[in-house]
């Protein structure tokens, strides 16, 4: 049995036309199923727990990489197939994923080609995409061996990907893509050179790293970016998760 957990912003009207041909396109396939909207306070955790329950065995999100997060941030373990239609902007994760957005979806959806993929876990949560410590004064150890950490005034950036691209631009960069199924989180630190005209960044290259688990730590609280939700922390964990997702994917996906 199929459940599709629709965004709060797709009720706007300029998506109408759209949905009633991604439901169209559904019921012709033959995996049409029981529609939920999402809201802000949603629990989504309990919300699919419930749908399992009463025999869901296909969870789909339907909305944009952060309706991704959202749901997957709390929900990665359930014992569930996972599938994405991707709607509106905002969707760098279907990419990687191999599922064109809007009905086209659908096809991808009904042929059913089935991964498991790895899972971040930081402070008791699952990042699906990708975790991001804007810059500042941190140290970071990591699977027991390594120390970084930063000097005086200096900052950097952190960012360890699972799902999306690290895009490194400068001096003729290139994109970096992770194997969200090697077993291990990549981390990528880029210290911050110096600070230019209206406190733009300029970075060192990025180090790039593989790691099982990583403790960040700070004296005064940093920014975390984690699948679209930012907290201030002074200390995190971040690990791989034990348990794996499963989840529908193209033939185009990037890894």
């Amino acid at each position: 049995m199929y459940i599709y957990l629709y965004d709060d912003f797709i009720k706007k009207k300029k998506y109408d036309s759209l949905i009633k041909e991604i439901e169209t396109q559904l019921t012709d396939f033959g995996i049409a199923g029981k529609i939920l909207r999402l809201q802000p306070f949603t629990n989504t955790e309990k919300l699919i727990a419930e749908e399992i329950k009463k025999g869901a065995t296909t969870v789909v999100i339907v909305g944009n990489d952060k309706t991704f997060g959202r749901v997957m941030s709390y929900a990665a373990y359930c014992k569930v197939y996972f599938g994405f239609i991707p709607v509106g902007p905002e969707n760098t994760i279907a990419e990687v994923l191999g599922i064109p957005t809007g009905v086209d979806a659908c096809h991808v959806l009904s042929r059913r080609r089935r991964v498991r993929l790895d899972v971040g876990w930081v402070n008791n949560r699952f990042f699906i995409s990708y975790l991001h410590i804007l810059p500042h004064a941190i140290r970071v150890a990591y699977d027991e061996r390594f120390v970084v950490s930063t000097r005086g005034r200096n900052i950097m950036e952190l960012v360890v990907c699972n799902l999306q691209p690290f895009h490194w631009r400068e001096k003729g960069g290139k994109d970096y893509v992770v194997h969200p199924q090697d077993g291990k989180l990549e981390a990528f630190l880029r210290p911050v050179k110096k600070t230019l005209f209206l406190k733009k960044k300029q970075f060192e290259e990025p180090s790039i790293f593989p790691f099982e688990e990583m403790l960040v730590v700070s004296d005064t609280p940093f920014t975390v970016e984690a699948d679209g939700r930012q907290t201030k922390e002074k200390k995190i964990k971040i690990s791989l998760a034990k348990k794996r997702l499963n989840i529908i994917v193209g033939r185009g996906r990037k890894f």
